[in-house]
This record gives C-alpha cells, sequence and structure tokens, in this order.
C-alpha cells in the first residue's frame, strides 16, 4: 500500500479530536486532514497542550517535549531523534503559515519513543502525560510500609533497642528516563538508577526487619521530581537516607578513585563535593519544565535556607554514624562526611542525607556495588546506622520509658 493510500485509510479511521491529559488538566486538540489525507494535528495547539514549543528553521521544524527534541523535514514523511531518522506515514507540513504535525505522533511516536512518560487509549484517543506525576505526585502521600508485628511485650523485633515507632524515607536515586551514571564497570545494561533500587529495596527490608516504618520514594523504575523527594519525608516521618553511585569522568587515573561519602546539606566546602552534588543536581534536567522549576533554578535556592534547616547537626551525626558502619563492611576506603547543595535533600523537613555507597568507575566498587552479598551487607549497615542514631535520639530526648 502507498503512503497515500495509507495515509487516507488512516485518515477514514481518525478521530475528530484527541485529548490530552496532563498536569494542565484535559485539553482537547481537533483533528485536521492534511492536503494529502493525512490526519493532522495542528502544532501550536498540541504542544501548549503538552506543555512543549516547537520553531521552524528553514525547511525543518524542530519540535520541543518532554525535554527532548524531535525534528521534522518538512512535507517528508520521517522524524528525527537522537541522530536517527524514523518512517511517518506523513510528515509535519506548514499551510497558511500554520504549522501541523501528523497525528502520528500523538498516536505511536511519543508512546513508543517515550514509554516511561506517554500512553496513547486508541478507544478514547487520549494521550495520557504521566509526566504530571512527576511534578505534582500522584496526589496521595505514598504509602509507609510497616514493621513486622511486634513480639509479645511489644518490643520490636530483630533490633529491641528502639522502645518507639519510627518512620523512614528511603530513596533510590534517579530512575526512568533519568538513568543516573552510565555504570561503566557495571554488568551490560545496569545503570546508577537499577544499583540504587536494589539497594532502596534491601534498606527497606533491614529497616522493617529491626521494627522501623518505612516510606519508599519509588519502588520500580520511575522518575521522581527532585525537589519532590525530600517532601516524602512528612511531619511523621523521622529520616530521609538517598541512596546513589558515585562517578568521575574519564581521564587518567579516575578509575583509580573509589570509596563509600555520606553528605548532609550545608554549603560545599570542597571543589570535590560541588563536583559531586552538581553532578546529582543535573537530573533535574529529566523533569518537566514547571514555573516552580524554573524559579528554584533562576535562584541559588539550595543554600538561601540553610541557616533555617533546624537538622543540619542532627543530619550530620547521621551520616557520621552511616560511614562508620558502612567502614565494617565496604572495603573501598571511608572518604568521609562531607557537606553540598543537593536539591535532593532541601525539601526534607527532618534530617537528611545522600550516601554515595562507591564509584562505578572503579572496577572493584562496580563488583562491590554489584553483588548481591555486599549490597545486603551494606543495606544492613546503612539501618545498623539509623538504628543507632534513633536510639541516641531516643536517650538525648528523654524518649526512653
Amino acid at each position: 500500500m502507498t503512503g497515500l493510500w495509507l495515509a487516507l485509510a488512516l485518515a477514514a479511521g481518525a478521530p475528530s479530536a484527541v485529548t490530552i491529559a496532563s498536569v494542565r488538566g484535559e485539553q482537547r486538540v481537533p483533528v485536521s486532514i492534511g492536503a494529502d489525507g493525512a490526519p493532522m494535528l495542528q502544532a501550536r495547539a498540541l504542544l501548549a497542550a503538552l506543555g512543549g514549543t516547537f520553531k521552524q528553521q528553514d525547511a525543518w521544524l524542530d519540535v520541543f517535549v518532554a525535554r527532548q527534541q524531535l525534528r521534522f523535514l518538512l512535507a517528508t514523511p520521517y522524524v528525527v531523534f537522537d541522530g536517527r531518522a524514523q518512517p511517518l506515514v506523513s510528515g509535519a507540513i506548514v499551510q497558511r503559515d500554520t504549522a501541523y504535525l501528523p497525528l502520528q505522533l500523538v498516536t505511536d511516536v511519543l508512546p513508543r519513543l517515550f514509554a516511561e512518560r506517554y500512553r496513547y487509549d486508541v478507544e478514547a484517543a487520549r494521550l495520557m502525560d504521566a509526566g504530571w506525576q512527576l511534578v505534582k505526585g500522584s496526589g496521595e502521600a505514598a504509602p509507609i510500609e510497616a514493621p513486622p508485628k511486634a513480639r509479645r511485650g511489644g518490643a520490636a523485633p530483630a533490633g529491641g533497642t528502639l522502645r518507639h515507632q519510627h518512620v523512614v524515607t528511603v530513596d533510590a536515586g534517579h530512575g526512568g528516563v533519568d538513568p543516573g551514571n552510565p555504570g561503566v564497570f557495571f554488568p551490560a545494561g545496569m545503570k546508577e538508577k537499577d544499583v540504587t533500587l536494589q539497594m532502596s529495596l534491601l534498606l527497606r527490608d533491614e529497616l522493617r526487619s529491626r521494627g522501623i516504618a518505612v516510606r519508599m520514594t519509588r519502588t520500580r523504575d520511575t522518575l521522581i521530581a527532585l525537589g519532590d523527594r525530600g517532601a516524602f519525608c512528612t511531619e511523621e516521618c523521622d529520616l530521609f537516607v538517598s541512596l546513589h553511585v558515585n562517578s568521575l569522568p574519564r581521564r587518567r587515573g579516575s578509575s583509580d578513585v573509589r570509596g563509600f561519602e555520606t553528605f548532609f546539606l550545608a554549603e560545599a566546602k570542597t571543589e570535590d563535593a560541588e563536583r559531586v552534588a552538581k553532578m546529582e543536581n543535573e537530573a533535574v534536567r529529566f523533569e518537566p519544565e514547571t514555573e516552580a522549576t524554573a524559579e528554584q533554578q533562576g535562584l541559588d535556592f539550595i543554600l538561601k535556607d540553610l541557616a533555617a534547616n533546624e537538622y543540619l547537626r542532627e543530619s550530620a551525626r547521621l551520616a557520621e554514624l552511616i560511614q562508620s558502619q558502612l567502614g565494617n563492611v565496604n572495603p573501598g576506603g571511608d572518604r568521609g562526611v562531607k557537606q553540598a547543595g543537593f536539591m535532593v535533600l532541601t525539601t526534607a523537613r527532618r534530617p537528611a542525607v545522600l550516601v554515595e555507597m562507591g564509584y562505578s568507575t572503579n572496577p572493584a566498587d562496580a563488583r562491590l556495588l554489584t553483588s548481591k552479598g555486599s549490597q545486603q551487607r551494606m543495606a544492613a549497615a546503612i539501618a545498623d546506622a539509623v538504628v543507632g542514631y534513633l536510639a541516641d535520639y531516643e536517650r538525648k530526648t528523654g524518649d526512653d520509658s
């Protein structure tokens, strides 16, 4: 079947409009029929609904959506993404100074290229932009995974040193379209986001076995906005722990650097601490642009309110305990407690730390981070540090009766 006949066949079954469901609400975009008989959508209306933009440069129409660029060579049935041309039934066109994009962009291209974010419902003619969850969350607090029931007499199981119920938020760094660092020496296909998720699930289980309730920022491969992660640690939460994997740019000697370090939120005092914070904060580029994000990026908001954060000293204490416990099981070397301006820690209103568990750019650390046995030992060590901190806190506050 020729492209023209296929376009006509698709046009015959095309909806009169498509619905775009996103953080902006639900917006209907009418479907038009182009000169070649193919179903089209007005670019301005579609991208306004998607929160994207476009611009025409000579024979090219550049579309920016989901923080990605798609290039259409006008009047040709192709779209170029990530340097590769992909065939379409019909291409983008300009008629009477109005740009149109093929309906196939909504029904096939976006759901296929960005499956983590977009889903198209054929029967409802509706494109769901899951990106709204990255900005606003699901509208409900993440569930708290309670520990096993206490044994008779009320003592917490497998830990026993804590007198009261505590809640800890565990954050697996990166996720979804944000892979984190590429994991130079990880097994093929494994990225930082995979290791942090594995470790966070193990830490969850270790904490629960010690009688601590856990709230997870994610339990699957999905993206959570940096500014939203700390907010999972609400008033009923005691601590926030974010897990990450370090890396270095390729240069002479970079693969020799290894070890673990724990950060709390404060102004960076070393160039290396500033580098790590910058590396982790760059994950914001995977998030949909919002007014709040733009405002945060336009201000040095990370350091503005540090004086108002009453938990810095407590965060430093938790970081020290984690470093001490990890030193018993991680042979990579103790790189110490450090401070830096991590976006992920800014919205936590309780003591909060970020743990860089090792370097994916070091072969020995990479093996350690991807070995089930060593992962289990590190998770247990971090859990022991959390218990130690909470027990210490109960004693200091006289909450031990």
